[in-house]
Order: structure tokens, then sequence, then C-alpha cells
């Protein structure tokens, strides 16, 4: 593949009919109680299975916050070298690894992070994926700068999709999801540093050297060395 060997991929989710029924049955039961309910979680299957059956293969986008009292989602001005990423709009994410991420991470201990969820098309149009990439501050990495989070259930009608990206032969689809109009949260599921497979694999980076590779992309400045 095109992707360098530190990128991730999905652990095994092959979890067989009766885990499907049951993941269809806690959202069919929270869809219908219209009080934006948290989600009482008892199944015996992890979370992050729950979340990623259902953002594949239901109309649902997935947001994670450290703020468990969202009930509406306002578009604000993003920060991102991406034009996509860089409009006033509710960000969400179209699986449920990456919305963990930000659940899980505390952003007032990391000054930065750096991370993607994507699949990758090859020459004959087979999807590959998805692959991942999680990074923060390294000055803040050994001091596990994770908390207890919020992965929010939202209506996936509002929000388009990141157009693919060309690379060579390939298309690289990003699994990032915005909306230019408030967005009513549907349910929330509290998520535990512990719920995040991906925890051991987190990666740091350092603040300087991220800023460095961002001016060089945003001016044309030389490439970091």
């Amino acid at each position: 593949m095109i992707l360098p060997d530190y990128w991730l991929t999905r652990p095994s989710i092959d979890f067989g009919d009766e885990a499907r029924r049951d993941f269809d049955a806690l959202l069919k039961t929270t869809l219908s109680d219209r009080g934006r309910p948290a989600i009482d979680y008892t199944l015996p299957w992890p979370k992050w299975q729950f979340l990623c059956h259902i953002a594949d293969h239901h109309d649902i986008a997935l947001h994670g916050s450290g703020d468990p009292h969202i009930d509406l989602f306002e578009p604000r001005k993003a920060d991102d070298l991406n034009e996509f990423g860089n409009q006033k709009a509710v960000y969400a994410a179209a699986d449920g690894l990456w919305a963990m991420f930000f659940a899980i991470v505390d952003r007032e201990r990391v000054m930065s992070i750096s991370n993607a969820c994507v699949r990758v098309a090859d020459e004959v149009g087979a999807i590959h994926g998805p692959y991942y990439v999680f990074s923060v501050s390294q000055s803040a990495l050994a001091g596990r700068p994770w908390r207890t989070g919020w992965v929010y259930l939202l209506p996936r009608r509002p929000f388009t999709t990141q157009p693919p990206i060309p690379f060579g032969s390939y298309e690289v689809h990003i699994a990032q999801l915005a909306s230019a109009t408030p967005v009513e949260c549907l349910a929330r599921l509290m998520v535990t540093p512990e719920d995040f497979p991906f925890l051991m694999d987190i990666r740091g980076h350092e603040d300087q050297r991220l800023r460095e590779y961002a001016t060089a992309l945003q001016t044309g400045a030389p490439w970091p060395d």
C-alpha cells in the first residue's frame, strides 16, 4: 500500500450475526427515546465495535468530546491545512474509532494532535482499510493525557463527506464529515481510555516539528529536514 508502515489497521470486527442484531437493537431502542439519552451499554462486545458498526451500516455520524452536556452542535471555524477541514462547520467522523480518539484525549493537556482515518481505493476501485494514525505532543505522552469522554451520535443527513484526494493511481477517502448547519444530538455513549483499542499505539510528535510542516504546506516554505 501507499501508506507508511506506522499506520494502523482496524482490529478484526467479525463478531457474527448475534452481535450485529444486538447492535441494531440497541441503536433502535436508543433512537426511539427522544430525550437525547446516555446509552446504557451492557452488551458483551467492546464499545468500539458497536460504534464502528453503526457508523459503517447506519445513517449515523459520530463526534467525540470530553463534554457530556452537548444537545446542539453549532458550526465553528476550524483551523486545518485542508480546505474541507478549514470551514465553519460542525465536524464529525464516519468511523467509530476516529471519534473515540477525540473523546479520550484530554486536549487541555496536549499542545497539539495529529490524526487521520482513511480508506484507500486502488487502481481497480477496490477499497482497502480503514487505516488510522493517532499522535499527541511527545512532551505530554508520558503523562498519559487521557480522560473519560463521550461519543455523540448525530444524524448523518446534514453532513457532507470530504471529497477523495487523488494520490497517483490511488484515491484516498478521509472519514471526515462536515455540516454547515447546526446538528442536534441523538444520543451519547460514555467511553474510557481502556475502551480505545489503540491506546498503546498513540504516537508522540514534536510540536515545533509539526508547526514547521504546517508552515511549509501553507506557505510553500522549504520542507523541513
